[in-house]
C-alpha cells in the first residue's frame, strides 16, 4: 500500500499541516480525525487497514489530515469567539488548500468525506457547508451540535457550523445529489445525535441511510466494520 508523507505552511491557519495520503490512484476519500486527532490516527488505530483491498485495487485514494481542534473548540484558554474563528480557518484550509487541490489534481469533480465521532462532525459540517465539493458523506458515530464547546456565546460563526441549526434553511440542489450514510449503534454515545440529524434530513427529503448497529460501543472496532462497508457504496 503506497502511502505519502506531506507537510506545507498554512496561509489560513498561520502554521505548519501535516497528512498522510493512502493509495496509488483511485477515488479521493478525505477521512477526518477523531477530537484533537493527529494526520497519522486513522492509520495508528486501523481504520486506513480496513480499507486496503479498496486501495490495494487502485479504487480510491485516502487522504488524511490533521485536525486544529486543539486550537479551536477544545481551546479553553480562549474565548469562544476565537476558538469559532480558529475553526472557520480551518474549514477554509481544508477547502482551499487540500479539496481543491485534490479536485484540480484527478479526475474526480468531488470527494468522498469520511471521520469518526469528532471526525464525523468535521465531515459532516464540511459536506452541508459545500455540497457541490462532495459526492458521499460516512459519518461513523458524529456528534452535530458545537454549542456546548461555545459556552452560551453567540455568533453567526457559530449557527453556520451547527449543522442541526442551519441544515433545515438550506436548499442547495446538491444536498439532494450526496450519498449519506450515518453510521451509529444502539449503545453509541452519539446515537441521540444522529437520530436528530437523520430527522433533519427526513424532513427535507434528502437522501440518506441511518445505520443503527446493535450492541457496539462507540470505539474503533464499530468503525473499523463500518468504513470498508460503506466505501463499497462508492461508484468506481
Amino acid at each position: 500500500m503506497k502511502e505519502e508523507y506531506f507537510k506545507w505552511y498554512s496561509p489560513h491557519l498561520h502554521r505548519d499541516v501535516e497528512m498522510l495520503v493512502f493509495g496509488h490512484a483511485g477515488y479521493p476519500v478525505v477521512v477526518f480525525p477523531t477530537s484533537k486527532g493527529s494526520f497519522h490516527e486513522n492509520k495508528d488505530m486501523g481504520l486506513i487497514g480496513s480499507a486496503q483491498w479498496y486501495i490495494d485495487q487502485g479504487l480510491i485514494q485516502i487522504y488524511c489530515p490533521e485536525s486544529n481542534d486543539a486550537q479551536s473548540f477544545y481551546n479553553k484558554s480562549i474565548h469562544p469567539h476565537d476558538r469559532i474563528q480558529n475553526h472557520v480557518a480551518y474549514d477554509k484550509m481544508i477547502c482551499h488548500e487540500l479539496i481543491e487541490r485534490i479536485r484540480l489534481n484527478t479526475s474526480s469533480a468531488k470527494v468522498a468525506l469520511a471521520g469518526c465521532s469528532f471526525g464525523g462532525y468535521h465531515a459532516a459540517n464540511f459536506a452541508f457547508r459545500h455540497p457541490g465539493y462532495v459526492s458521499h458523506l460516512f459519518s461513523m458515530s458524529g456528534a452535530y451540535d458545537i454549542r456546548d464547546f461555545m459556552e452560551g456565546y453567540q455568533h453567526d460563526d457559530i449557527y453556520y457550523n451547527c449543522p442541526l441549526e442551519y441544515l433545515p434553511g438550506l436548499n442547495d440542489g446538491e444536498l439532494w445529489k450526496m450519498g449519506i450514510v450515518l453510521g451509529t449503534s444502539n449503545w453509541d454515545i452519539c446515537f441521540d445525535s444522529n437520530l436528530k440529524l437523520h430527522e433533519v434530513l427526513k424532513s427535507k427529503n434528502i437522501s440518506h441511510w441511518l445505520d443503527v448497529r446493535q450492541d457496539r460501543q462507540h470505539d474503533w472496532p464499530l468503525w473499523r466494520e463500518m468504513f470498508p462497508h460503506y466505501l463499497s457504496l462508492l461508484k468506481f
